[in-house]
C-alpha cells in the first residue's frame, strides 16, 4: 500500500511540475509539452496533479477541447474505481 501511495505522490507531483513548466514555456513562446503527454500522465494517476496545476497556474482552463478530453479521463477513472470497488475481492 505504501508503494502505491508513493507512486501516486510521485506521478501527481511530476504532472504538476510538468504542467507548470509548460505554462512557463508558453509565456516565453518556446517549445511546449505535448498535450498527449499531460493526458498520459493524468491517465496513469496524475489527475489530481494536473487539475491542481490547471487552477494554480491558470493553464489550459480556457481550452474547451483540453477540458473535454481531461473530463473523459476523469470519467474513465471513476468508472474503473467504481467497478473495482463493487467486486467482491
Amino acid at each position: 500500500m505504501k508503494v502505491l501511495l508513493l507512486y501516486f505522490l510521485f506521478v501527481n507531483c511530476f504532472t504538476f511540475l510538468l504542467t507548470g513548466y509548460d505554462k512557463f514555456q508558453a509565456r516565453r513562446h518556446k517549445r511546449r509539452i505535448p498535450e498527449i503527454v499531460l493526458f498520459l500522465l493524468a491517465f496513469i494517476g496524475g489527475t489530481i496533479g494536473l487539475l491542481t496545476a490547471m487552477f494554480f497556474f491558470r493553464h489550459k482552463t480556457a481550452k474547451i477541447t483540453f477540458i473535454m478530453k481531461f473530463s473523459y479521463i476523469i470519467l474513465v477513472q471513476i468508472v474503473v474505481i467504481y467497478l473495482k470497488m463493487t467486486q467482491k475481492i
